[in-house]
């Protein structure tokens, strides 16, 4: 069943691939039939009848109908579909949401139907097509992938509908599919301790030497999955070479009885991983499937920085960016191998542009996809069938070049910046409320504060580098650190989420000289900003951001430890 499985899913994706390249030929004739339908088919909800979809015919007339709104114009909708209300936002009945910290400060829920899993699943056939011809032009099979994103909900609205990361419903939706695909059994994915989970995963993938494709959602997943194997090699190859599954693991269970049961030993294999291990002195993932022939992760925005540790990891193994998506949308799909331009998802949504002199306007004017310039950059727009029309997500992409007439885009930041050691977005609002809350209950006003984080951690620890007013001492800094993180995760669930599960470590604090932002001020206006129009960023993933700044003191809590978690 399986040897069967791949081959079929290669040449679907292949189809999908020819039908799409055919359609980014006339990119504005595609788009136009996108809006067309998706308007017809959502005249009928509550928000299709307020602003009268069925009777749009042209494109002008729906920039004109309808406006530009934030996700909060949208809430209200949200919250009566989680109730369990129907026929709000979409016609379809909503059976996931896709949850996400956003970059407002607030987690969103964006509503999934069936039929807008259909259309994601039709843009991942295209990237599996696009991946397919890529691998084949250099002689480099597609076969079974290794991937460690945790199945577990993190919860259900009042209405009964399960929401989570789009990772999760992805998983559990197409759960027969990935159960053909992976190198591991899909059990292996549900323990909810991450350590156990990415131990399980490896230790499955272990026994197939021609696994070829490692996925990631983020190039930092892989470095932290390619840290577990080099960790806990000797463990790894000792459950290898008995077949039994080390005791310590937190297992719940029903799911250590499953996966023992499709355990079994393998020796030889055992033998040979041990072998490279006293030879080399580690165990890497190229060291253990030296025949991989891709990785599948983020391209984009901060993703270079963490590339550039892949080699000691991962040799030369090429790098697929698959497709460009969140949870709100597809916005586009790469091509090839090693290659940060993605085509627009020109059959995935509805797409419009804002051009940066725009950025600031309430209701900016747009530009189509056919009218778009290489090297310039914009906000996205994007209407699909989530419910959700012109939305604006605040992703800032490059235009680098087209494909045929489709523009391809590469993701540069997040309109206001975003801070992940791993993938729990802290964003500005998390930031700046958390510092307000501490100044009021250390009495302790602050000249100024940025969090940055550490350079050579993987997971990297939050710096949190304040300044204190001349004359102000901070009597005691563990206990303010302490608050800063305990808030920090009261703020951003996702935070509170990694730090409970260890994937994030402990933050640290940084008590800077007097003086040290006025220099930082200075520095930004040297570089041309006019002062008018200067925002000092208050989180930046800009490791070098503070560098050449006094440190006075550098505080620690105690359970900072230098472990792999």
């Amino acid at each position: 069943m399986t040897n069967l499985v791949l081959p079929i899913l290669t040449n679907a994706g292949k189809i999908a691939r020819a039908n799409f390249v055919r359609k980014t030929r006339q990119p504005d004739v595609f788009q136009q039939r996108f809006l067309r339908s998706l308007l017809q088919a959502y005249q009928g909800t509550e928000l299709g009848q307020k602003y009268g979809l069925g009777d749009i015919q042209t494109i002008e007339q729906f920039r004109t109908r309808l406006p530009i709104l934030p996700y909060s114009s949208y809430e209200p909708y949200v919250e009566r579909i989680a109730a369990g209300e129907t026929n709000i936002l979409t016609p379809d009945q909503v059976i996931y949401l896709n949850l996400t910290s956003g970059s407002t400060g607030k987690q969103k829920l964006i509503p999934v139907t069936k039929r807008s899993r259909q259309i994601l699943n039709r843009a991942n056939q295209v990237g599996i097509g696009f991946a397919a011809d890529a691998a084949q032009s250099r002689g480099l099979p597609i076969g079974k992938m290794l991937l460690t994103s945790s199945v577990q909900f993190m919860g259900h609205s009042s209405g009964g509908i399960p929401y989570g990361p789009v990772s999760v419903g992805d998983l559990r939706l197409n759960k027969l599919l990935y159960k053909q695909v992976f190198a591991h059994p899909y059990e292996a994915l549900l323990p909810a301790d991450s350590k156990a989970r990415h131990y399980m995963c490896l230790l499955f993938a272990l026994r197939n030497p021609d696994m070829r494709v490692i996925g990631a959602n983020f190039p930092v997943l892989g470095l932290q999955l390619a840290q577990y194997l080099e960790s806990y090699a000797e463990e790894l190859l000792h459950d290898l070479k008995t077949g039994e599954i080390a005791s310590g693991l937190t297992l719940e269970p029903g799911v250590r009885e499953q996966l023992q049961q499709q355990f079994s030993p393998e020796p030889k294999r055992a033998r040979q991983l041990e072998e490279i291990l006293h030879s080399e002195g580690r165990l890497t993932p190229q060291l253990a499937w030296q025949n991989l022939s891709c990785i599948i992760t983020a391209r984009g925005g901060t993703s270079n920085f963490y590339f550039e540790r892949f080699p000691s990891y991962f040799g030369d193994t090429p790098i697929f960016g698959g497709i460009y998506a969140s949870a709100e949308a597809t916005f586009g799909i790469y091509q090839d191998f090693n290659n940060d331009g993605a085509i627009l998802a020109i059959d995935s949504g509805f797409f419009e542009f804002i051009p940066p002199e725009q950025w600031d306007v309430e209701q900016p004017k747009t530009l189509l996809p056919h009218e778009v310039e290489v090297g310039q950059y914009y906000r996205v727009l994007v209407t699909n069938y989530s419910g959700f029309y012109r939305y604006d997500i605040g992703d800032v992409v490059e235009v680098i070049g087209f494909y045929n007439q489709t523009p391809l885009l590469s993701f540069r930041h997040r309109v206001g910046g975003l801070l992940s050691s791993t993938t729990e977005k802290t964003n500005e609002f998390h930031a700046t409320q958390v510092m307000q809350q501490l100044q009021q209950e250390f009495d302790l006003p602050l000249e100024n504060f940025c969090i940055t984080l550490s350079e050579k951690e993987i997971p990297a620890h939050y710096l949190l580098n304040i300044e204190l007013v001349p004359g102000y001492t901070l009597s005691n800094p563990q206990a303010f650190l302490a608050q800063f993180d305990q808030k920090l995760q009261q703020a951003n669930r996702s935070y509170q989420d990694k730090r409970v599960n260890h994937r994030v470590p402990c933050p640290r604090l940084r008590i800077l000289a007097p003086g040290s932002f006025a220099q930082v001020r200075q520095g930004l206006l040297n570089r041309g900003i006019p002062a008018s129009q200067l925002k000092f960023p208050h989180i930046s993933e800009n490791r070098q951001f503070l560098a050449g700044l006094t440190v006075q003191r550098e505080v620690r809590l105690p359970a900072d430890e230098n472990v792999l978690v």
